[in-house]
């Protein structure tokens, strides 16, 4: 089924809206275009507004909304917090917007088998507040973890700097519940560390914007909390002495648990709106956290200075009290507020190379930025490559804001041409979707399309986004 066959937007009859009352109760139920309006952007600041908002608490619920915009043909989009910056949560297609943060119960922690079930409203840091009691974590940890929800971690497959060491949402879930774009209600996955019965479907799901299925609960993988962590700010002459230090560590026995990267611009950025005391010489930055047994920590910290240590090292700075990794941190962290002050409106984009190539990458980006006359500035999680790309531009210049696209352009043919990949863990949505075709080659597409057709045979669930639209050659296979 094409999106065309949608039912048109602003067109809900009310014997659709009628059923959606009956399923949920009036006060969970929006359709006042003012009350309606703030569900329809993301943090790509995109926005189209949707016809309807429903709140769902249960999984039954989400069962009978599902089952009951199949039937009617109108396009649903799945929804978190709305800190995604894809557009993936933005209903262009009009329809219903599914918000899932009532639906935000801890439903239990099982610390003797090391997992949490959970609901998809609950956001990272509650879920990390209860586990610590417990002395564990869930590894994923993005930027926004204080607002962002575990069913949108798991829907983007969005990680963090702990990746590094400790993966990725789907080397940390277990199982799901979710309901496909028909209706129908399964089960993925294990709650046992251990399970090769049948496809991974859970890995499947996760990452999948919504497109396939909507996750009401998850069997999360926890891990315990680490007795001791130092953290470590070096600093580097160049790209390449930073890259080339990044790669001896990745290639020793000790793995840190963030290696995080700042490139020249992001530091100057840094030192201009932050005032902190950063190396004048300094042409790289590396943050590196590394933790671990109290009775191990000092050796492994001495494994990763030993390894950090190469030509165009200028110092390496260390802390191990709260306080002292607060003051370190803050370099990083004082980075967002600094664009932002700069550029409210920047293009960012989250690709990822191999960590050897991460030099050519950045060497690449000068000579784009100075190719297009765009500020670029770069930082990100070094430890697998994945680099934030900040194309600083101004939307109301126009002429500007041709060429940051044409420069954007151009930075996903280097980042290929490099080996590399579109999104590390910002997903697709929207806003890359078009470029899709350029890393995926036509077969895989159509096995894609495939298996979102199985899922979502009307195509109701998240239309438009992930996939880019099929050629008349392509379904012909030409």
């Amino acid at each position: 089924m094409n999106t065309s066959d949608l039912a048109p937007a602003g067109r809900l009859s009310a014997e659709f809206l009628s059923e959606l009352v009956s399923i949920v109760g009036e006060k969970a139920l929006l359709t006042d275009p003012g009350d309606c309006w703030a569900y329809g952007y993301d943090n790509s600041r995109r926005h189209a507004l949707p016809q309807a908002v429903v709140f769902a608490a249960s999984h039954p619920q989400v069962v009978r909304i599902v089952a009951l915009c199949n039937r009617y043909s109108v396009a649903l989009t799945p929804r978190g917090a709305g800190t995604g910056t894809t557009g993936a949560t933005v209903p262009d297609h009009g329809g219903v917007v599914l918000s899932l943060e009532h639906m935000n119960r801890i439903l239990h922690i099982d610390p003797d088998n090391r997992t949490a079930r959970v609901e998809p409203g609950v956001t990272n840091q509650e879920l990390q507040d209860a586990l610590s009691k417990y002395g564990f974590f869930w590894p994923p940890d993005p930027t926004s973890a204080a607002v962002c929800t575990l069913g949108g971690n798991l829907a983007y497959n969005s990680a963090g700097p702990r990746a590094v060491k400790y993966g990725t949402p789907r080397e940390n879930t277990l199982g799901l519940r979710a309901v496909t774009g028909s209706g129908r209600e399964f089960r993925t996955g294990v709650v046992t560390t251990k399970g090769v019965v049948g496809y991974d479907l859970t890995r499947l799901i996760i990452g999948s914007e919504g497109t396939l299925a909507i996750i009401t609960e998850a069997v999360l993988k926890l891990t315990p909390l680490a007795e001791a962590k130092t953290t470590l700010q070096a600093s580097y002459r160049s790209i390449h002495s930073a890259a080339a230090a990044v790669s001896a560590i990745m290639a020793q026995p000790v793995t840190p648990c963030a290696l995080e990267f700042m490139d020249r611009a992001a530091i100057e950025m840094v030192r201009s709106f932050s005032g902190l005391d950063l190396e004048p010489a300094a042409g790289a930055l590396l943050m590196i956290e590394v933790d671990g047994p109290t009775h191990s920590l000092e050796n492994a910290v001495e494994a990763i200075k030993s390894a950090a240590t190469v030509d165009g090292l200028i110092s390496v700075r260390g802390a191990s009290s709260p306080e002292e990794i607060k003051l370190l941190w803050n370099t990083r962290k004082s980075l967002s507020p600094a664009l932002r002050n700069v550029a409210p409106k920047k293009i960012n984009e989250d690709v990822v190379v191999p960590v050897s190539r991460i030099p050519d990458l950045i060497d690449g980006l000068e000579q784009l930025s100075s190719e297009y006359d765009i500020r670029i500035v770069n930082f990100g999680h070094a430890g697998n490559g994945n680099i934030h790309v900040n194309l600083l531009a101004n939307p109301e210049n126009k002429a500007e804001m041709e060429r940051a696209m044409a420069c954007l352009d151009a930075t996903f043919d280097l980042v290929l041409k490099l080996e590399g990949t579109l999104s590390g863990e910002h997903g697709v949505g929207l806003e890359k979707r078009d470029f899709i075709s350029r890393e995926v080659d036509p077969v895989t597409l159509e096995l894609m399309r495939g298996i979102k057709s199985h899922f979502d045979p009307n195509n109701i669930l998240n239309p438009g986004k992930l996939l880019p639209a099929a050629t008349v050659s392509s379904e012909l296979g030409d």
